[in-house]
């Protein structure tokens, strides 16, 4: 199926590195997170990739235009020829759609502009270009394909360190709760659509706000609660941790690895 990947925001809450490079290009380890996101795709034998463009959407395009496949694995340099060994890339057998959706396009807009580029596929996927999972991604389609539903997503409990407050009428706190051991689950990505999806989304709307809402109406809205490894980069601190994460050898989304 073709993968939809959201590249285009701005990347405000990491203005540390969004003030040169936008977010999808922040690194973990040697490779940017849209390279860890796309190779996770890619093991599941989803290779076919829409990036939805647009700030600095030109350091995206260049980033795969001038791919280099040594930076991320052991390799032979063989004189002064730069020859390579083993010469061959790890994305070669990837197909790359790069399309510009606007500048301050929500996420709505910028699937709406990249239906062309579907091909009336009846199902395909999309995802932020920041979140990183070690999910069963072949069991979430399927679990998916078994419903009648015609979007769904992988839902998650957040991972922030604040916590939730209950009080009294007297402003007295009776409980406090961190949100990370809570019961709330929140919308993780890895979305899984039917290409009726389309129908139910009006022009400027933002997908998870009014479409969706249709989708609950509706019953058609399907959520795959996981319990395992998800993470995204949304702040600052976000990419020091997986900074120190990388550091330790430590990345369960590196499922292609196993």
């Amino acid at each position: 199926m073709k993968v939809v990947i959201f590249c285009g925001g701005m990347g405000t809450r990491l203005r540390e590195h969004s003030d040169t490079i936008p977010k999808p290009l922040v690194p973990i380890g040697p490779r940017p997170i849209i390279w860890h996101i796309m190779q996770y795709y890619a093991h599941f034998g989803h290779k076919d990739f829409i990036l939805c463009l647009g700030y600095k959407g030109e350091l995206v395009r260049d980033y795969f235009l001038n791919y280099d496949p040594n930076l991320s694995r052991d390799f032979v340099m063989l004189g002064n020829s730069r020859s390579f060994s083993p010469p061959t890339s790890d994305i070669d057998d990837w197909t790359i759609q790069f399309v510009d959706t606007g500048l301050h396009a929500n996420i709505g807009e910028r699937l709406a502009k990249v239906k062309p580029h579907l091909d009336d596929d009846e199902m395909f996927l999309a995802n932020y270009s920041d979140q990183l999972s070690d999910l069963n991604l072949s069991e979430h389609i399927e679990r998916f394909a078994r419903t009648d539903a015609v979007a769904g997503f992988l839902a998650t409990h957040p991972s922030q360190s604040f916590h939730l407050v209950e009080s009294n009428d007297d402003h007295r706190v009776t409980g406090l709760k961190s949100v990370a051991s809570s019961d709330i689950w929140i919308n993780g990505g890895f979305m899984v659509f039917r290409n009726t999806i389309f129908d139910y989304m009006k022009e400027g709307e933002e997908l998870v706000e009014e479409p969706f809402a249709r989708l609950v109406k509706e019953n058609k809205l399907f959520a795959y609660k996981y319990e395992g490894f998800w993470k995204a980069m949304d702040t600052f601190k976000d990419k020091i941790s997986f900074e120190r994460m990388w550091g330790q050898g430590h990345w369960p989304w590196q499922v292609w690895r196993d």
